[in-house]
């Protein structure tokens, strides 16, 4: 991954790499090396972290304060990251997302983020973050809204999503809500460089048994990658047999999902019974 734009806003991760590199460097030019040694990880471990490329962990920032004698600094640093505008565990997929060549999609509870509408990611953030504080949630919302920039850029990625027809039917925020949704999924679908497939009801096992994913490929040399969710976060995958395993699945769910045609018609029947 290439290291943050200079000319740009670094994010909180970006920031506690830089700050991470600084301290180094003023303690004599001290060494990764010795680093790694100092907070008992390793050298490939604190590379990442200063490349703003690995979300480190609490332990690593506490474990920087002991060997820099910054009295919590990193510490703070690092909740400062859990408090931005996306998730800690969901930082190393933004700096990704918007680099993929192509974005495979396949959605079962909640669309992709790059899909939503303002208003159904509010309720979807405000439903997995209960206790959030508002501001908090209104940031988080920001961010999601920036995603969708990506498919109004001039060279935008091909997005394929197959939705599982419960993202269609599950009523989030209510049937305003889910109507503004629809409305707004349907016309995207309609978009160059975008393909739109429901996978019904009716196909029965082969959308029951796997959970929601994401797979983005690139046009560079960075491997394709496989993100999965799950209750306490997300993981990414880069490993050739996991994402190809990943693809064979995807395969297999565009062959039993409806056509794109037959998928936008449902689409809009929904939208109709919602409206």
């Amino acid at each position: 991954m290439d290291e943050a734009n200079s000319e740009q806003p670094l994010s909180a991760l970006a920031h506690f790499g830089t700050e991470v590199k600084e301290a180094r460097r003023a303690r004599n030019q001290m060494s990764q090396r010795h680093l790694a040694q100092g907070t008992g990880y390793s050298i490939a471990y604190v590379s990442k972290v200063e490349h703003g490329t690995l979300l480190p962990s609490v332990r690593f920032a506490e474990n920087c304060d002991k060997v820099f004698g910054t009295g919590g600094l990193f510490a703070r640093l690092r909740r400062r990251i859990d408090e931005g505008e996306a998730p800690s565990w969901f930082v190393p997929y933004l700096k990704l997302e918007p680099k993929a060549a192509r974005i495979l999609d396949y959605s079962v509870n909640c669309l992709i983020g790059v899909l939503q509408t303002e208003e159904y990611a509010r309720a979807i953030l405000r439903a997995g973050n209960p206790q959030e504080r508002p501001e908090i949630i209104d940031g988080r919302v920001k961010a999601r809204m920036r995603r969708r920039d990506a498919l109004n850029t001039e060279h935008p990625p091909g997005l394929w999503v197959i939705v599982h027809e419960a993202c269609l039917r599950t009523v989030v925020g209510g049937r305003a809500v889910m109507a503004e949704q629809l409305a707004h999924l349907a016309a995207v679908g309609q978009t160059p460089r975008v393909d739109l497939q429901v996978l019904p009801f009716a196909a029965g096992a082969p959308g029951a048994h796997i959970l929601p994913f994401t797979l983005l490929v690139f046009r560079d040399a960075t491997p394709s990658t496989l993100w999965t969710d799950g209750p306490l976060g997300g993981r990414l995958f880069q490993t050739e047999s996991t994402v190809a395993w990943a693809m064979e699945h995807y395969e297999r769910l565009r062959a039993h999902a409806m056509s794109p045609d037959d998928s936008l018609d449902l689409i809009r029947s929904i939208h109709r019974e919602f409206r």
